[in-house]
């Protein structure tokens, strides 16, 4: 890879006199014209008291439109929204915070007025004063029809037969859209033991709706179909799953390490013997997956870089001795750019062929732009591949063993300004299979559709319902969504004079898809295909012609290591090729995509191979009944008969590259909300429709599930920040009662009395942070130290007392920074930030570091040396020039429990086991009082060796870091 590409084109954020982002400067560069360099610039607009207005992204603005826009009261809480993507939304809450009211999927008419005509109410009501003021139910309006109760929340009382079950103040009832979940009992954890999954009748009939009214529980409660679903689960004392057993008394085991990493998973059937799932689990320090072993006797080996810990190798293979033979089944190999691109794939387990005058090899590579997003990748296929659409390829059978079943294949994408995919283009010359797929964008938001459905940009919002959800999929199918903005049914195939075809969905409370029902007419019949989603199983039957020709358990194991693991349990009409109880174990790569798809004896059921935004590449299987089971492919999802995968929160349509609806959680990834993966799906992913996270470990874009894991893995950690929030409520509280105190006072008084008040008004402004540690020694017989109270000392960054070693950085902003554009800058010449505003250098390294030390030594400790370097360190790698909204770096809250924790004189362990054996916390004393405070850029900077920062880092930071890998 040429790092040519990307050099000078820095991410520049832009900050105006208040410290708020106002542009995002990126810079453009394709790999076939790397001289030529675009600004692609979004801009951010506030109001007076610095709330955000506005955002628009570079395409819209060059139009004068903007993304978003937003109204917010005087507390900064956002009360309209509106979106071009995803409409206007109003939302309100009553006096004590809570959710009181939104209207959402409102339009904009042609001539720009408010369309209300699919708008939908949502209120929630709340118990009397005289308790908690717990939710007790949402109703739902759509505009023009009548309101109904789409939940209801029933609350456990104080009985003793409620606290027997640890029920007493629990949600032991709620009725939702898709029937009732009761909960029967509960763990001291709070863990579930028991809940029951009641549908509601009819509920295969999409027309149904929910409607709760009434108060008497008895009528409701015969709502609800018959019968009930119940699954069962015991804990441990730390609330961590020991045996779950599902509603048809399928039940699974589990057990932990040490570090309570799963090592092992075992499954009973009912009325059967215990079967081994996962044999044997092993972890690296990180608690990075090294080897595990499945009851098949299959073996997956993980390698890592050294340097990065980014993933390198997954071996999967039949070790020796193995009853099938040993053999290396998938042997796959990953290169990455600095940055954590994936440049190439390889399967060394594959052979190299040889056809048509063409080698093919069993690899994939990619090449990105310099926005890091996917322009092209080279591949294999299979031969007869035909064009891509929503139809699955026919699966090569047997397993192919000759050189002509595969062929060379490239694909370039092409995006506009605002990232959205555009066409997709599609060569393999050796079989003629050439194509374009073209997607039309809308004018006037991010909304796109195939050019089939529309090649005019002003006629794709037309395509979509007010809240962004794609009304048709292919030409004549038809999408129908719920008020929700939740897929309801879709229609294939439509029929004059005869029932069409559809497949329909029912959601929970929480929208995740809990029942999927497909009618497809064959001839003179009606088969109708059913699958209800049960924690750990899916129940699927057949019924043709009003008989019953299969019914399948499907129990889906959980955390399964190395794979992921189904069980199929026919209790009528399996097909004579298959085995009864057939275990299959799906393999999946670095995106989670399932690949390789073995039996209980470790033997080969299909392989598949697929194109980067989704879609089969390579299908080949050792039947076509076997390969017909198999549901759970691209990215580890679901696939429909649709041909959409199914992601928990939205669909996506792999042929388009393109989500079907816009993203519910708004902005969280980006201003274009029908975006996927940020359009780099090799070294990205979306686990459930909503945020994008990259998938190298060495650097992750966010924080946070590294530090999930954590909390999960450790419930000291848990408890520890519970004690550590108490304590800077505990702070809070003090500056409220100092302040109450304060205001009795006559003004000389107030002002003398305030000099010996640690905490007041005042005073947390300066301090601004609050933070604290744990250590958790290795040594048996030492207890956890937990120390907190650390608070930001004092440093001016002012013109008038500026910090001594310290010149501010004043050069006016330049309009468009058209001085610093990356054409202008040397070759040799790397982008600094000294030219926006808002930044420091530090001129006098030592008199920086004398006059932090003295602020330590008035605080009553000592700068460590250990700690000093790191501060000349991050000083160093930034060229001595630091931004002036990350302060003083070294003098912050978090930075002085660091050094505390070094400095610690009770224990004999080394630096690097104090360190690796703490976690730091830092809250809010500020704005979002009491809420975690991710640490800032010098923070990051000075806290990056093997301490855990529990409460995370800036995502600024995470950035830099990665540019400055190039």
């Amino acid at each position: 890879m040429s790092t040519s590409l990307f050099s000078n084109t820095p991410t520049v954020t832009v900050l105006d006199n208040r410290g708020l982002t106002v542009r995002d400067n990126a810079y453009y560069r394709h790999p076939d014209s790397p001289d030529v360099t675009s600004e692609r610039i979004t801009r951010h607009q506030y109001d007076a008291r610095g709330f955000l207005t506005q955002s628009a992204d570079p395409r819209l603005n060059e139009a004068g439109l903007v993304n978003f826009s937003f109204l917010t009261d005087l507390a900064g809480n956002v009360l309209r929204t509106h979106g071009v993507d995803n409409g206007i939304t109003v939302a309100l809450n009553d006096a004590a915070g809570r959710p009181f009211m939104t209207v959402s999927n409102i339009g904009t008419a042609d001539d720009g007025t408010e369309d209300a005509s699919q708008a939908m109410t949502r209120t929630w009501q709340y118990e009397g004063v005289s308790l908690p003021g717990r939710p007790v139910g949402i109703t739902e309006q759509v505009s023009g029809e009548a309101a109904r109760i789409t939940e209801r929340f029933v609350w456990a009382g104080n009985s003793p037969e409620e606290k027997a079950l640890n029920l007493a103040g629990q949600c032991v009832s709620h009725y939702d859209t898709a029937g009732l979940m009761q909960t029967d009992s509960v763990a001291l954890t709070g863990v579930p033991l028991s809940v029951t999954r009641r549908l509601l009748k009819d509920a295969d009939n999409p027309d149904i709706v929910a409607d709760w009214q009434g108060t008497d529980a008895s009528v409701r409660n015969t709502l609800p179909g018959d019968g009930g679903f119940t699954t069962l689960t015991t804990t441990d004392a730390t609330g961590a799953v020991l045996t779950t057993t599902d509603a048809q008394g399928n039940r699974q085991r589990v057990a932990y390490d040490v570090a309570g990493l799963l090592s092992g998973r075992w499954l009973t059937l009912k009325d059967g013997t215990e079967q081994v799932i996962v044999k044997s689990l092993t972890y690296s320090a990180a608690g990075q997956k090294l080897r595990g072993e499945h009851g098949n006797g299959v073996v997956t080996t993980y390698e890592y870089e050294p340097q990065t810990q980014r993933l390198v190798g997954i071996k999967t293979e039949r070790p020796a001795g193995h009853a099938a033979g040993a053999k290396v089944l998938q042997d796959l190999r990953y290169e990455y750019d600095p940055v954590g691109n994936v440049l190439k794939i390889s399967n060394d387990a594959e052979e190299t062929r040889f056809w048509r005058n063409q080698k093919v090899v069993p690899e994939n590579r990619y090449t990105c732009d310099s926005l890091y997003r996917l322009v092209s990748a080279t591949g294999r296929e299979m031969a007869n591949a035909g064009r891509q659409g929503c139809n699955l390829p026919s699966a090569t059978i047997p397993l192919p063993a000759d050189s002509s079943a595969y062929t060379n294949y490239t694909r370039t994408y092409t995006y506009d300004s605002a990232g959205n995919l555009t066409q997709i283009s599609h060569s393999a010359p050796a079989t003629g299979n050439n194509y374009t797929t073209d997607i039309t964008v809308s004018d006037r938001s991010n909304r796109g559709v195939l050019s089939t459905l529309t090649e005019n940009p002003s006629g794709v919002d037309a395509l979509f319902t007010a809240g962004g959800q794609q009304k048709q999929l292919q030409p004549g199918q038809n999408l129908v969504w719920t008020p929700r903005n939740e897929l309801l049914k879709v229609t294939p195939v439509v029929r004059d004079g005869s029932t069409d075809d559809r497949e329909s969905y029912r959601y929970d409370g929480g929208s995740q898809r809990c029942l999927k029902v497909s009618v497809q007419n064959t001839g003179s019949s009606t088969q109708t295909q059913r699958t209800l989603y049960l924690p750990g199983l899916e129940l699927r039957t057949t019924v043709s012609g009003g008989k019953e020709t299969e019914s399948l358990e499907v129990i889906t194991v959980g955390e399964a290591g190395c794979a992921q693991v189904r069980v199929l349990h026919w209790t009528a009409g399996r097909p004579a090729e298959l085995t009864g109880d057939q275990t299959r174990y799906s393999y999946d790569n670095l995106t989670g995509s399932s690949g390789l798809e073995l039996d209980g004896d470790g033997n080969i059921i299909s392989m598949e191979e697929y194109y980067p935004y989704g879609g089969t590449a390579v299908l080949t299987a050792r039947s076509q009944t076997g390969a017909d089971y198999k549901t759970v492919r691209y990215s580890g999802k679901e696939r429909d008969a649709t041909g959409l995968y199914y992601y928990g929160y939205r669909y996506y349509q792999p042929w388009a590259g393109r989500w079907l609806g816009a993203d519910p959680a708004g902005t969280a990834d980006g201003l274009n909300l029908f975006r996927m993966v940020r359009n780099n799906p090799v070294s990205m992913k979306d686990n459930d429709g909503r945020v994008t996270e990259w998938l190298d470990l060495a650097y992750p874009h966010k924080s946070f599930n590294v530090v999930a894991l954590m909390y999960k893995n450790n419930p000291m950690l848990k408890l520890y920040h519970r004690i550590f929030t108490q304590e800077t409520k505990k702070i809070l509280d003090e500056a409220e009662i100092n302040e109450s105190s304060l205001k009795k006072l006559k003004p000389n008084k107030r002002q003398k009395t305030s000099r010996d008040m640690k905490y007041t008004k005042t005073k947390l402004k300066n301090y601004a942070a609050h933070a604290g540690f744990l250590n958790v020694p290795s040594g048996s017989g030492e207890t956890p130290r937990f120390k907190s109270g650390f608070v930001n000392l004092p440093g001016s960054l002012s013109n008038k007392n500026t910090f001594p070693g310290v010149r501010l950085i004043d050069e006016k902003i330049k309009r468009r920074f058209k001085d610093y554009s990356p054409e202008k800058l040397k070759e040799s010449t790397k982008w600094r930030p000294e030219t926006s505003l808002g930044y420091y250098r530090v001129e006098n390294v030592d008199i920086f570091i004398s006059e932090i030390k003295k602020l330590y030594a008035a605080s009553g400790s000592e700068l460590h040396e250990v700690v000093e370097r790191r501060i000349r360190n991050h000083l160093a790698s930034n060229n001595n020039i630091l931004p002036r909204m990350a302060g003083i770096a070294g003098l912050h809250a978090e930075v002085q429990a660091l050094n505390h924790i070094i400095s610690m004189t009770d224990t004999e362990a080394s630096v690097a086991s104090k360190l690796s054996s703490s976690y730091i916390y830092t809250q809010r004393l500020v704005g979002a009082r009491n809420e975690d405070f991710p640490a800032c850029h010098n923070c990051s900077g000075i806290i990056n060796g093997l301490e855990n920062i529990m409460t995370g880092r800036v995502e600024g930071h995470t950035r830099l870091i990665r540019r400055k890998s190039i």
